[in-house]
């Protein structure tokens, strides 16, 4: 025969059980909460180039390696950990970065929804496409921050004059076929030594849609050397105005020279060009102009003793 429990035996059951069932509910729900707490890496695109230029006709000018970064609410912490990640290169051997070697981070803010990057004096190196190729790699990747809508790019706290705009944004990054690489030219640019001489230096240049031979020389020479061991022989206050080429001669138009009062230094920027044009095998001639005239001096340097031999 079953012995019954008393009503308080009863009562004191129950009430060990919802205490337990209590105790066991809080467990779980503070288990979860220490889930929910433990970081979950986010993945991000850092877009770089193709380094196999020939591959990358026909394809889209960026290409993508993955990143996974601890996630935080600081929109200008995330913008500076995938900046970090950027300015490393990618792993893909398939892949190249648009961004000069050496190139680091200064600063980063954010105003409103614009990112404002500072970047260090390598930076500057970038000219024409290859330039606008690093701005928008750089875009692409800050703008999938949701708090980022554009991105302002300076050099050591300076917007770089000339770009012809400052401000760049996700939609306009979106480069078509005809702005991706289509060509390599291999070409001679002259630059100077450690003694200011004139020294050669071997170079592969990229071609896009709508660029020149000749026009992608004068850029380089503008860039200046890739070798350590020489230095730039533009110097500085020499403008460059348009290049262009018809049949086997190349026309330089030079802004006056009032500001250039060194001779030596002027004739040794003027050879550098005409050797450098005169390298491409489609060059026989280079003449230059002044301000668009056919001028026979460019400040002391006789340039058109260069064509005529005198």
């Amino acid at each position: 025969m079953r012995k019954q429990m008393s009503p308080k035996v009863r009562r004191t059951s129950r009430r060990v059980a919802a205490l337990m069932c209590v105790v066991l509910t809080l467990l779980a729900v503070r288990a979860a909460c220490g889930q929910e707490k433990a970081p979950r890496a986010k993945s991000l695109d850092l877009y770089f180039r193709a380094a196999d230029l020939e591959l990358a006709v026909g394809g889209g000018a960026f290409e993508t390696e993955r990143v996974y970064l601890t996630p935080s609410e600081d929109p200008r912490e995330q913008a500076e950990a995938l900046m970090a990640e950027l300015l490393r290169g990618p792993h893909d051997e398939t892949m190249k970065s648009p961004i000069p070697s050496g190139t680091t981070l200064l600063g980063l803010e954010l105003k409103g929804r614009r990112a404002v990057v500072d970047l260090s004096v390598a930076y500057s190196s970038l000219s024409g496409v290859a330039l606008t190729l690093a701005d928008y790699a750089i875009t692409l990747t800050l703008t999938q921050i949701p708090e980022i809508l554009s991105v302002q790019i300076t050099v050591r706290g300076r917007e770089l004059a000339y770009r012809e705009k400052q401000i760049f944004t996700a939609r306009e990054a979106l480069l078509s076929q005809e702005e991706d690489v289509v060509r390599t030219v291999p070409v001679t640019l002259y630059f100077l030594d450690g003694n200011g001489v004139l020294a050669a230096e071997e170079r592969v240049l990229e071609l896009y849609e709508g660029d020149t031979q000749v026009g992608a020389v004068a850029r380089a020479l503008e860039s200046g050397p890739a070798t350590r061991e020489l230095s730039p022989v533009l110097p500085e206050g020499f403008r460059l105005g348009a290049v262009w080429q018809e049949e086997d001669i190349c026309y330089v138009n030079l802004s006056s020279a009032d500001s250039l009062r060194d001779g030596a230094v002027l004739s040794l920027a003027v050879q550098a060009l005409e050797k450098s044009l005169c390298s491409l095998d489609t060059v026989m001639e280079t003449r230059f102009l002044v301000d668009g005239e056919f001028s026979r001096y460019y400040g002391s340097i006789d340039v058109q003793g260069l064509y005529t031999g005198e």
